[in-house]
């Protein structure tokens, strides 16, 4: 007779299988999938949510649970009940009906919102937005209904994640980061960007990007990159990373940077331990734990000059013409400028937390029933103007530029900042035990992996996120930090004094 964790870890290589085929999908869906094709996929994702859905209510998992409880577990095989028991207590509150239609829904927003942006046509995308919105909202009901709704889902991407915590991190953010983008915009000194915008032929930009890929240690046995219309890195399980990244003809940094940060996604994946293989501990800890690893990479070792000095010679063998009478110290300037702009993804280390801050403040009123969908274009774009003092000029550029609402993800925003003030303190105590600079000058990115792995990469969900957050900066999470190397950073750019 199988012992009861033996009978979780079938039922957990099913849940891998579903995972497996759900990701597929979803990857085809965004890259390479005919545009008219959404129909089937949608069916498809239906029919194998609600069997993953029966799989964890209708399984016995309840009593397998208490019955592995009930005897000696090793740390891993405990982590895998506890995070079972979260997966059961969350899905076993949702009516299966409403699990397999919410999972077609978003697959056809999906669609629906690339057309949207390509057409600035918000109004086609609103009537999916708001059936998308109220979900969530009637969810958070069903699962944690002692909570106001968005704290429900802030919790589910970063666990100890709240709109109190998050009020007091933005606020703070936010209080130093307009008066030192004031000053900049006042008294800095001028950055040389003409450069940057001009023709970048595609072909040497993927070039690069197979380039940066393998300089960062990324194996391309386990890697593959693709094209879609908004970057991002998906798994199917370690051995098959995949990332996307989308070219700008008239942008060579655009693709870099996206390449950069997603490689720091696929890197956690790929170096979580062998040992969870096909168990529900395989990926990555929390939204905002990842998200401290793709902009770790991007922001902290992408940006900083020592790697910039390392890709010179690159940059310049493939691109000589655009790049004659540049000096890469000016490169570095100019990728790591500061100034208000209308697109999250391409703002700078600056301005990227307000952009970030921005759809916090309009989640938490859509979720709180304060701001209606049809009434978010014109919100979106007040405050643009107060925060960024940017004029959204179409809604393309505006409340359509991201996809994640159209994938349900409302909460997720918030963790690319988290993300980012994790990463500037794993970034103090790295500087502490490794000669960073010298490494990202050499192009060797071995002992910064290798530094990472240990403390984070290899626990994939084992461990709580504070946990590993703790473990990789020596100290409990100081939001200051983020702060302090924002100020530092820019003031010496641009000459501040």
């Amino acid at each position: 007779m199988p012992t009861p964790m033996q009978q979780l870890r079938e039922i957990e290589k099913q849940l891998f299988a579903y995972h497996y085929a759900l990701t597929a999908i979803s990857y085809d869906d965004a890259t390479v999938a005919p545009p008219e094709s959404s129909e089937g996929r949608g069916e498809a994702m239906a029919v194998l949510s609600a069997a993953q859905h029966r799989l964890m209510t209708e399984s016995g998992l309840p009593e397998l649970l208490a019955a592995a409880r009930a005897g000696a577990l090793t740390e891993q095989e405990a982590a895998e009940v506890r995070e079972l028991q979260r997966s059961y207590d969350e899905l076993s509150k949702l009516p299966a009906e409403e699990y397999a239609a919410f999972s077609k829904l978003t697959s056809t927003a999906q669609n629906v919102w690339v057309k949207a942006r390509a057409n600035n046509d918000y109004a086609s995308f609103a009537p999916y937005l708001k059936q998308i919105v109220d979900t969530r909202r009637r969810w958070a009901g069903y699962l944690s209904p002692e909570k106001a709704p968005y704290d429900h889902w802030l919790n589910e991407y970063e666990r100890g994640a709240s709109t109190e915590m998050l009020d007091e991190f933005f606020d703070a953010l936010q209080a130093k980061i307009v008066p030192l983008l004031a000053r900049i915009q006042k008294e800095g000194k001028a950055i040389r960007t003409d450069f940057l915008h001009q023709d970048w032929p595609l072909a040497q930009q993927a070039e690069l990007a197979r380039r940066v890929m393998r300089r960062m240690q990324v194996d391309p046995a386990h890697c593959a990159m693709g094209e879609s219309a908004h970057p991002f890195t998906t798994e199917f399980y370690k051995g098959d990373v995949r990332i996307t990244t989308h070219y700008d003809p008239q942008d060579m940094t655009s693709s870099l940077y996206s390449v950069v940060h997603e490689s720091g996604h696929a890197l956690y994946e790929l170096h979580t331990a062998d040992r969870l293989k096909y168990t529900v501990l395989a990926s990555g800890a929390s939204m905002g734990v990842h998200e401290s690893q793709s902009r770790f990479y991007e922001n902290y070792l992408g940006r900083s000059l020592p790697f910039l000095r390392s890709l010179w010679p690159d940059l310049v063998e493939l691109f000589p013409t655009q790049l004659a009478g540049v000096r890469c110290e000016e490169l570095y300037a100019a990728v790591n400028r500061a100034e208000p702009s209308l697109i999250r993804t391409e703002a700078d280390e600056l301005t990227y937390s307000l952009h970030i801050l921005l759809r916090y403040r309009l989640e938490k009123q859509l979720m709180a029933g304060e701001l209606t969908v049809e009434e978010l274009p014109g919100a979106w774009n007040a405050l643009m103007k107060d925060l960024l003092g940017v004029t959204v000029p179409s809604d393309a550029e505006g409340c359509l530029q991201d996809i994640h609402w159209s994938m349900g993800d409302i909460g997720y925003f918030p963790s690319y900042a988290l993300g980012s003030a994790y990463g500037a303190q794993m970034l103090r105590r790295m500087k502490r035990e490794l000669d960073l600079d010298g490494l990202l000058e050499a192009g060797d990115f071995g002992p910064i992996n290798a530094w990472l792995e240990e403390r984070i990469w290899q626990y994939g969900t084992e461990k709580e996120p504070g946990w590993l957050v703790e473990n990789a900066c020596g100290e409990p999470f100081d939001p200051a930090c983020f702060a302090e190397y924002l100020e530092e950073k820019y003031t010496a750019l641009y000459g501040l004094g």
